[in-house]
């Protein structure tokens, strides 16, 4: 089974869902049989890579509210993180654009290194206040999560996964996502925002019960042709047939 995970680096509830999400996995009675896969979205894709400002007058100039109130929605959602098991500093986080991180994060899939690079620019931005905009940091993080630094670097500077973050951000507005995080599962169901571990388990649940084969409810315990069905060219006869 696969779920595709829309979000984007900045995005605190995107880290909150990514957590509560795994959290439901773990007690999935099937987690070794789902690929999580990382989808690009970002918030604010002309956003500058040196923002002049901090997320407190960010978020008051967005919703035309004070400092002091977009200080207090801040730390209600760092108290959410909290429960979580994450730590937020939107004190010290450093408001940046994501499209690099964005294709780091495609580059890091090519090599096999998905979700340890999208775990680590996720703590970056909002634990360790780290400039996820500034190519090198982005290196320097990548090289921390096993990519190889130089090989990194080379890839930043050009355009490379370009394509592959844009086609994301394309088909997230296909699939009718209207923010993130938004999950999809085996492209039937969708779960958007950062939900409870329970909302997530059953929605796991749902997909995987119905991604199985159908179950025959009176087939033989050794799996053999029931009675009454024609199997190729033997019949097995029912059991109140006679003679």
């Amino acid at each position: 089974m696969r779920v595709e995970v829309w979000s984007d680096f900045v995005c605190p509830f995107c880290y909150i869902g990514k957590r509560r999400f795994e959290a439901a996995l773990q007690r999935f009675a099937h987690k070794d049989e789902v690929e999580v896969v990382f989808r690009s979205f970002e918030l604010d894709p002309n956003s500058p890579r040196d923002v002049g400002h901090d997320v407190h007058a960010m978020l008051a100039a967005k919703y035309g509210m004070s400092r002091q109130q977009a200080i207090a929605m801040n730390a209600n959602v760092a108290a959410q993180a909290e429960e979580a098991g994450l730590t937020f500093r939107f004190d010290t986080a450093i408001l940046t654009n994501t499209f690099d991180a964005h294709r780091l994060a495609h580059f890091a899939a090519s090599r096999g290194l998905m979700q340890p690079v999208v775990e680590r620019l996720f703590q970056a931005y909002f634990t360790d206040s780290v400039h996820i905009g500034d190519r090198d940091t982005l290196a320097e993080l990548a090289a921390e999560a096993g990519l190889d630094r130089a090989e990194t670097a080379r890839m930043l500077a050009g355009g490379d996964y370009a394509d592959a973050v844009r086609a994301d951000e394309d088909e997230a507005a296909r699939l009718g996502a209207r923010g993130v995080p938004f999950f999809v599962l085996n492209r039937k169901y969708a779960v958007s925002g950062a939900q409870s571990s329970d909302m997530f388990l059953n929605a796991l649940q749902q997909a995987w019960q119905e991604s199985q084969p159908l179950t025959v409810l009176n087939e033989a315990p050794d799996g053999s042709a029931s009675a009454g069905v024609c199997d190729g060219d033997a019949c097995a006869p029912s059991r109140d047939s006679t003679n």
